[in-house]
């Protein structure tokens, strides 16, 4: 996608062989900061403390991080012990664990002589998919936001609510929830983007809108809880979320106030989806709720915020009494009740596991 009028991916291999780019995203959007990363350790560390985050970035970083890891030591202990380090780095996505497998099951075959080369012929393997994958979500969600503007919005813009960032920062390329806007808005339908600010890390204030606008797509930036109203006045035609796992059944996984827009979505009859490859989906677990860890993040994601002042400083402030506990649940999950459909890169289907097993046979055939 664009910055400026150059085209980025969110990680790429360098020419030499030797390093990996990624954007620092905790710098965005005050500060475009390319990161080079040339050992596993350091590929823990970005995804850890989210220089990389959203669900299949993360796992296209933790391949990486593997291959890193072969070149130092590729003996069976060595890739158990990255597989280790780098799985206990994010606990919620389950595209790390998606990759780390993928590169396990892979390589571990493979003589020790052979391994370092072919994981990282493999995690280019895995972020061209991921480019493709998500175009591929793009198309099938493109057939949404058409029916609306050509059946209910004729020549008016048509208006979608997302929460946080599930754009080309949290993928490879194009987004798993803005892969749609994208494509609608190349192809000259009138799209207009409420973006959720979406505390506490500001995650759609600070990179959602930031490629919107670098992108030259209509946007407005609301506070959190302007959702529900903006669907009471009929000021939003559809919800268009990521998922950083969604379960066998359908529940959706996602940054936390996710399941809040959802409930507003179903009060008021406007359309809720989650966009996400089938790399996201956890055919182990059935019930979201219960069975999925929700991660907890340090409480000065809360009690601080960060932001650039009028002489053009980045700062960090404390908002609330040093004294007062925090708690800082990073993810929610919304019921496949509230879901009205996932979008995925075969099509769109009901959230359900009828749905998904419709798409995705294969998998229903290994859970059978």
């Amino acid at each position: 996608m664009k910055i400026g009028d150059r085209d980025f991916r969110s990680i790429w291999a360098e020419e030499d062989g030797e390093r990996v780019g990624i954007i620092d995203q905790t710098k965005l959007p005050h500060e475009l900061k390319i990161v080079h990363l040339t050992n596993m350790e350091e590929t823990a560390t970005a995804i850890s403390d989210m220089w990389v985050r959203g669900a299949p970035l993360i796992g296209a970083t933790a391949a990486y991080g593997m291959a890193f890891a072969l070149r130092k030591d590729p003996s069976d202990a060595g890739l158990a012990e990255a597989y280790d380090i780098l799985h206990a780095t994010r606990p919620t996505a389950i595209n790390l664990r998606w990759a780390l497998d993928a590169v396990r099951q892979r390589i571990g075959a493979l003589p020790e002589s052979e391994r370092a080369e072919a994981a990282w012929a493999l995690a280019e393997e895995i972020c061209d998919e991921d480019v493709e994958t998500n175009r591929r979500i793009g198309q099938n969600g493109l057939k949404l936001i058409e029916a609306i503007a050509r059946d209910k919005k004729p020549g008016e813009p048509v208006n979608v609510l997302t929460h946080c960032n599930a754009g080309w920062l949290a993928t490879v390329d194009w987004g798993t929830a803005t892969s749609p806007i994208y494509l609608a808005h190349e192809k000259g339908i009138p799209v207009h983007v409420y973006v959720d600010e979406t505390r506490p890390r500001n995650q759609g204030a600070g990179l959602t809108a930031w490629e919107l606008a670098n992108h030259g797509v209509d946007h407005t930036l609301v506070v959190d809880n302007a959702g529900g109203h903006l669907m009471q006045h009929g000021k939003v035609d559809l919800c268009i979320v990521g998922s950083d796992r969604t379960t066998a059944l359908g529940d959706v996984c996602n940054k936390i106030g996710t399941y809040l827009k959802a409930l507003a979505a179903r009060d008021n009859g406007v359309p809720f989806y989650a966009a996400l490859p089938a790399s996201t989906i956890d055919w182990t677990v059935r019930n979201g709720v219960a069975e999925i860890p929700i991660e907890e993040r340090a409480g000065e994601e809360v009690s601080h915020i960060i932001g650039i002042n009028d002489s053009g400083t980045v700062e960090r402030v404390r908002i609330s009494p040093e004294a007062t506990p925090v708690s800082n649940y990073a993810f929610d999950v919304t019921p496949a009740r509230l879901v009205s459909g996932l979008i995925t890169e075969r099509g769109v289907c009901n959230a359900s596991e009828a749905g998904l097993s419709e798409l995705f046979p294969e998998y229903a055939k290994k859970r059978a």
